[in-house]
């Protein structure tokens, strides 16, 4: 597999079934069936617990709350986050999570310059500030030098969420939303295509080709009879997915 970058767009998702995705894209790419992969995804609410969180952290903030393999501490995800888990065998040279995660957060703040907004990196503190603020949540982990998990990017979301516990081992009130800091389009297609360019850029990796449909019949729009259209499905099921 060379430097191409597959895209899955999943839309909104359970955590537990964007874990799952993320565990089996995983294996597949360490068989090298498939090439680099980005999965992203906005969750239902949920509260993850990372392996870094203390053992006496209280919990009880009313959403469902899973433990999972990243590092990092507790964290909330939920509507208005932009949620890309990259699924990358690092080469060699690049053999560092620490440096892994350096450039996520580049990935992040050349998305915010995107709109005029300053991001900034707090020693000691993994994720991308604006001001005193935490806009985006980083916690990843790696199997055989391929990453998972990923960052989280608070667009518009619900931040009283945050409130109800300390995420990522921080105070109360420590986050913000990107919405709150520079005029958004609806939704957050505009950052999911943001994501992918800085991707790519930061890590050196390219989209595939698009498909040559000219000899295709007419009307055929390389999806099987039957399969209802869905992104992902009929002809081209490795290709890049976005929303219509």
């Amino acid at each position: 597999m060379g430097s191409i970058l597959q895209v899955n767009q999943i839309g909104v998702s359970r955590y537990s079934e964007a874990r799952e995705l993320q565990k089996q894209t995983v294996e597949r790419r360490l068989k090298g069936e498939i090439d680099d992969t980005l999965i992203i995804t906005e969750h239902e609410p949920v509260i993850t617990v990372g392996r870094g969180t203390p053992h006496d952290e209280k919990l009880e903030a009313g959403f469902e709350i899973v433990e999972t393999e990243r590092g990092g501490e507790a964290t909330f995800h939920g509507p208005g986050q932009l949620v890309v888990y990259p699924i990358l065998l690092l080469p060699e040279g690049r053999r560092d999570l620490h440096r892994y995660l350096r450039d996520l957060e580049e990935v992040v703040i050349r998305c915010l310059a995107e709109v005029e907004v300053v991001g900034e990196r707090r020693d000691g503190l993994t994720g991308v500030w604006i001001g005193d603020k935490k806009v985006c949540s980083i916690g990843v982990t790696a199997k055989s030098w391929v990453t998972y998990h990923g960052f989280a990017l608070n667009l518009r979301s619900d931040l009283n969420a945050f409130d109800k516990f300390r995420p990522c081992g921080l105070g109360p009130g420590v986050m913000t939303n990107l919405c709150d800091h520079a005029e958004l389009p609806p939704g957050n297609l505009l950052f999911q295509v943001l994501a992918v360019k800085h991707v790519c850029e930061v890590f050196g990796l390219d989209l595939p080709d698009p498909p040559d449909l000219s000899s295709a019949p007419a009307g055929d729009c390389g999806v099987e009879p039957g399969s209802g259209g869905e992104p992902g499905e009929g002809k081209f099921p490795d290709l890049p997915i976005f929303p219509s």
